[in-house]
Parts: C-alpha cells; sequence; structure tokens
C-alpha cells in the first residue's frame, strides 16, 4: 500500500505513440484515464444533481473551483460541511485547481475574452493587461478588475461585490485542505496568451518558486498529506524551451502528478505536449488544464495527456448548443436554428444518452425557445456524456492496439 493518497498506474503504452491507458487512485475511488473530468466550479455541475453525474453521464472524476468557493460560499463553510464531497454529495475522486487563472482572468483581464488559445495572427489582440505585475490606477478602481501580482502572490478584487482578497501559495494551498478534493493544484501565474516571452519567462520563474512553496505548505498539514495529493502546473506559454525548462523543474520537485496550463495556439498544442510529456515522469499522471474539445483530448491523449477538463460541454449547453456525431467527427449543433422546430429525429443519431433515447431535437428546441429550464439541463447531460464517452472509447481503442 503507498503511503501517498493518490497514485498512477500505467496499464498500457500504446506502440507508435505516447499515448497510455492507466488508473489513478484516489482516496473516493479510480480515474480510469485517458479520462474527462467533469467542471462543477462551484460545488455543482450547472443544473445536474450529482446523480446524473454518475448514472446518466458515466463521469468519473470532477473538478471546483478555488477562487469560487473561496468566494462563496468560503472554504471554512465546506470545511465545516466535512468538505467537496460532503458538502456537494459528490461520490466520486475530485479536484481543485489553485484559483490562479480566475484570479487572472476575473481580474484584469475581466472582460477581454482572454482563453487558454491565442488568437490567429491576424486576430490577435495585444492586451495591456499582458503584463499584469504593472500596477494601474485605472484598473485598480474598476469593480471586480484589480490583479496584481508580486513575488509574495496576487492582490485582487472579487467579481462579485469588489472586495479585496490576497492569494499566495500558502494560502492557495491552505484554501484547498479546507474545500478537501483528493487532487489539489500548486499556486501558478496564468499568463495570458499574448504576453511577450521575457514575461511568460519572468512569470515561469515565480511559478516555480510559488511550486516550492505550494509543496511546502502542503507537507506542513500532516492530515492533508494524508488524504491529498498535490500537482505542480508547467508554463512557459507558446515557447518550448520555456516548457521545456518548466517541465524538468517541476519534474524535479516531490509532487503526485502534473497539470499542464498556461496558453497556446491551437497549432502548436500537440508539439507543446510532446516537449513537455517527454520529461515528466511516466510514472505521474498528466493533467491538460482547461481545455476539452474533441479534436483537443485527442492531440492530447496522442502526446501523452491523461486527463482533461473543460467547461465548453456545459457551457455551449446553456446556450443551446449540442454535440452530434458526423462523418467528419462531432460538431457542434445550435438548436435554435430554425430548421429544428419540427425535426423529431434524435438529438443525435449516433449517441445512445439518456437525452437521446427519451427526447427529440424539436422538443430540446422548443425548450430553448421557450426558456425552459429543462434545456439546459437536457443538454448537458448529452454534451458530457458525449465527451466522457468519447474519451473513454480512446481509453478503450489503447487497450485493444
Amino acid at each position: 500500500m503507498s503511503s501517498t493518497p493518490v497514485t498512477f498506474e500505467v496499464i498500457k503504452n500504446q506502440p507508435g505513440s505516447m499515448a497510455r491507458a492507466g488508473v489513478i487512485h484516489t482516496p473516493h475511488g479510480d480515474i480510469e484515464t485517458p479520462a474527462f473530468v467533469t467542471v462543477g466550479t462551484k460545488g455543482t455541475v450547472k443544473s445536474l444533481k450529482p446523480e446524473d453525474l454518475t448514472e446518466l453521464v458515466g463521469a468519473e472524476v470532477a473538478l471546483a473551483n478555488t477562487y469560487h468557493l473561496f468566494l462563496q460560499p468560503g472554504d471554512e463553510v465546506v470545511k465545516a460541511a466535512g468538505g467537496l464531497h460532503s458538502f456537494s454529495n459528490w461520490n466520486m475522486p475530485t479536484m481543485t485547481d489553485s484559483g490562479g487563472f480566475q484570479v487572472f482572468s476575473l481580474g484584469a483581464a475581466f472582460g477581454k475574452g482572454v482563453t487558454k488559445f491565442a488568437k490567429d495572427a491576424a486576430g490577435a489582440e495585444k492586451e495591456a493587461a499582458a503584463g499584469l505585475n504593472v500596477y494601474s490606477r485605472e484598473l485598480a478602481t474598476q469593480h471586480g478588475k484589480l490583479c496584481v501580482i508580486d513575488e509574495e502572490g496576487v492582490t485582487f478584487t472579487s467579481h462579485i461585490d469588489g472586495s479585496m482578497h490576497r492569494f499566495t501559495p500558502e494560502r492557495s494551498i491552505d484554501i484547498q485542505h479546507n474545500i478537501g478534493a483528493d487532487i489539489i493544484i500548486a499556486f501558478d501565474e496564468c499568463t495570458s496568451p499574448t504576453a511577450e516571452r521575457e514575461y511568460q519567462k519572468e512569470a515561469m520563474d515565480r511559478t516555480h518558486r510559488w511550486a516550492k512553496r505550494s509543496i511546502l505548505a502542503h507537507k506542513q498539514n500532516y492530515d492533508a498529506l494524508k488524504k491529498q495529493g498535490i500537482y505542480g502546473v508547467v508554463q512557459g506559454g507558446r515557447h518550448l524551451d520555456l516548457r521545456q525548462e518548466s517541465a524538468a523543474t517541476l519534474a524535479a520537485m516531490d509532487f503526485d502528478g502534473f497539470g499542464i496550463g498556461g496558453s497556446f495556439s491551437k497549432e502548436d498544442l500537440g508539439e507543446s505536449l510532446k516537449v513537455v510529456n517527454a520529461i515528466l515522469p511516466a510514472d505521474k499522471p498528466r493533467h491538460l488544464l482547461g481545455i476539452g474539445e474533441p479534436e483537443d483530448i485527442t492531440a492530447g491523449v496522442t502526446m501523452g495527456c491523461d486527463t482533461f477538463d473543460c467547461v465548453a460541454p456545459t457551457r455551449i449547453a446553456r446556450n443551446a448548443t449540442i454535440y452530434e456525431h458526423t462523418n467528419e467527427g462531432i460538431k457542434k449543433t445550435n438548436l435554435l436554428n430554425q430548421k429544428f422546430i419540427r425535426d423529431l429525429g434524435k438529438p443525435d443519431e449516433a449517441c445512445s444518452c439518456y437525452v437521446c433515447q427519451n427526447y427529440t431535437k424539436a422538443y430540446l428546441a422548443h425548450l430553448f425557445r421557450s426558456q425552459e429550464m429543462l434545456g439546459a439541463h437536457l443538454a448537458s447531460i448529452h454534451n458530457l456524456y458525449t465527451i466522457v464517452n468519447f474519451t473513454k472509447k480512446i481509453r478503450e481503442q489503447i487497450l485493444l492496439k
């Protein structure tokens, strides 16, 4: 029996590829990898009950957000309830992220549409927020938009009420200890995709120093050390040499697994993951943070990633869009299109989920057009089922080869 609460076992490596099938063992059960991690930002996957996740979607793991649970209801409330599993009735393995990306995206980048992917050259936007350590009086006085980074941590204002807060690596780990997920993540600085190389290097080096502080903070809590594993986060933006440096630096630290974070372009995602995963230890799991469209999962698995999380399946579901299998792969279908008003076919003819067995495109289109809550609920079940089982099928293919 391992002395660490989170361990990884490689079941099979796919010949001619970096892809592998494995199992992450946690105190609340096993995660068979590759796996898609359902995102329950505030301790809830929007519009779904925990039973929906396990019984209708087939999810094996859920991720909650440190930043959001810290602001509402407060990590002390979650701790008093017995931790995230008891509080949310999540009877499965869980993860929390460090809160770093949210501090950035809901702070200085709030309203700028910053994502994990860079715009293409023609549409690139050089946000003034790329250098987030620069203090701006105008920015500091805007409601919910302050984000000032220094060596010790980040000062930010709540996007909810404008109140000021401070995250350090130690504070982030302390909050995650209170929340009580099986897997927690070291505090990191997530840069804008458009940040210059010089700043990407500066932020990466700071992330490494914060990683050491995060491990130390975790190891000083003996109770948490017995129940929670900790991942470090590889940064470096779109620069392959920085990614390699970050992977090597973190690989030398005592982490239970690794997140791959920060910004990419769609074109260089695969190559970035390839150089990173060639360096990270083969006996520890690798999680691609915040990226999980079907094509990204395929590329990620091929390049050695084990788990993925993304808000896209439920976010697009709330906007009347569902995944649909076609000859060209999985595409997005907007049910508000006029042609679906009388379409009595399944939402997805190739899908066997609860929604596709019991409802039609016309009914879902009706729900969204009449702004009924059931629309988002059913579309979310279908979209999550599609992505979770898309990833499970990749695992099955690896085991068969």
